[in-house]
């Protein structure tokens, strides 16, 4: 086991392995500054740009100016006491601990004679300003929305909940990238051995960094799922969305250098719920809830169930006649389908690579040009087109990218087996989509399908249904 590396009274000692540490001589931005502090000599270790600049250069001014000689007698608690004029401050004779801090923003004091280390916590990370986030937007209510700095979004959520059970505990996780996780719920409301579960497994993480920050966490909590599309964990970037989940007995989880919060536990139902819905009047939310649910059903059956009456025309009533391809083409029904559905993400990936004055135009006119070009070209049939636009949209109906791109995939599956296998290979592919959900696990442990599997009426019904603010529904 690693012994730990101590202050010691030398004030040299400790400057040496400090610059050792630190690295003094490769890193630029690590800025390191001798003084004096009343008769003795002191350092300073910060990262540049991680500090607040003008609050401190206030307390570097008072312990400057300080006329109080320091007594052999002193202990470092009369010192910071009469020298040090600041509430955020720590004291310790870790050196390696006390070092790693300055990392996260701190700056590191040392004075000849004291075998500890003075953290001055003054932390101001780079952030962009606080406003709506533009995958999450409301059409009323609040429009802020997380940024990426940890301490602006938990400060987002205690404005909303002042309340002495909410709780915001951090962990750190990444050998390397030691990345601040913080951990929201009331204490009170919170299911204590899920929170156990959580807070243990975030310790036992064994990676170098968390850069990918939420996604990285995720692959390092939930077990090895790798062609397992759905997601595992709901996101927000509403700081109102995420009070409102820590009010109703969730925990909500922060990961530094991120903008979205984690919402834990989840569920495949919660997915229906969207921000909007709490925003209108009880009877409006449950129709888009709704909606929502229809929509959801139809992105992902549509195109297969259309798929396979049109390849068994003997299973379409008088009625539905309609359905059918009336149009001369020369691409395989199959293959226009799995072709449209690249098509639709190629669009995507170019929108996001096109600059914002541009992209909008792009995507319109683009699916506009190459779905005229191709029908008229009798390469695709319209139905075909119509269909897969539709489809398109759907994916939209829903504020998780993570979601729609499980049932784009769900979708594609279904829809391939159909083609191998006709009737059978529709209800084989069917199944096993239903199978995957019913057995994937999220963060929490908890069953995809819940309260479907296991069954509980209630927490379906509040689901389903926008039921109006109360002491238990937020």
């Amino acid at each position: 086991m690693k012994s730990k590396m101590l202050f010691s009274d030398e004030f040299y000692y400790n400057e040496v392995m400090l610059d050792n540490y630190f690295r003094i001589d490769r890193n630029f931005d690590v800025v390191n500054t001798k003084f004096h502090v009343a008769d003795r000599e002191a350092k300073l270790y910060f990262v540049d740009g991680f500090i607040n600049s003008e609050t401190s250069e206030r307390v570097m001014n008072f312990m400057m100016s300080s006329p109080e000689k320091i007594k052999k007698e002193m202990t470092p608690e009369d010192f910071v006491q009469s020298v040090i004029s600041y509430i955020e401050l720590d004291i310790s004779d870790d050196m390696d601990k006390v070092a790693k801090v300055v990392y996260s923003g701190a700056i590191l004091m040392i004075v000849d004679g004291f075998s500890t280390g003075f953290l001055v916590k003054t932390r101001a990370y780079p952030k962009r300003s606080v406003e709506e986030p533009d995958n999450d937007k409301v059409l009323r209510g609040a429009h802020d929305g997380f940024v990426e700095s940890l301490l602006t979004n938990t400060a987002l959520i205690r404005r909303r909940i002042r309340d002495r059970e909410l709780i915001i505990e951090t962990l750190e996780a990444g050998k390397r990238s030691r990345t601040d996780i913080a951990l929201c719920y009331l204490d009170c409301r919170v299911d204590r051995k899920m929170l156990k579960n959580l807070r243990d497994r975030i310790d036992k993480i064994d990676v170098n960094t968390l850069n990918m920050s939420q996604e990285s966490l995720i692959e390092c909590l939930v077990k090895k799922q790798n062609f397992n599309p759905f997601p595992k964990v709901r996101y927000t970037e509403r700081p109102d969305a995420a009070a409102a989940s820590i009010a109703e007995g969730s925990i909500i989880v922060i990961v530094d250098n991120s903008p979205a919060a984690m919402i834990v536990p989840t569920s495949f139902f919660e997915f229906l719920q969207d921000t909007n819905d709490y925003y209108f009047p009880p009877v409006v939310g449950t129709y888009l809830r709704l909606i929502r649910a229809v929509i959801f059903g139809l992105a992902l059956l549509l195109s297969p169930v259309w798929y396979l009456l049109i390849s068994n025309p003997e299973f379409i009533p008088s009625w539905l006649q309609c359905i059918t391809i009336k149009e001369y083409y020369t691409v395989p029904v199959i293959a226009q389908l799995l072709i449209i559905e690249m098509v639709i993400d190629t669009l995507k990936l170019a929108s996001l690579n096109t600059p914002n004055s541009l992209s909008n135009s792009f995507s319109v006119i683009g699916a506009l040009v190459l779905g005229d070009l191709a029908v008229s070209a009798e390469l695709f049939s319209s139905e075909v087109v119509l269909l897969m636009a539709f489809a398109a949209i759907a994916n939209f109906a829903q504020p998780s990218f993570e979601l729609g791109y499980a049932f784009k995939l769900s979708r594609i599956f279904i829809l391939v087996m159909t083609a191998i296998f006709n009737l059978w290979g529709f209800i084989a592919g069917l199944l096993i989509v239903i199978l995957v959900m019913a057995f994937t696990k999220t963060v929490s442990g908890r069953g995809y399908l819940y309260p479907l599997i296991p069954f509980n009426a209630k927490a379906i019904s509040r689901l389903l249904f926008r039921h109006p603010i109360s002491k238990d529904n937020t």
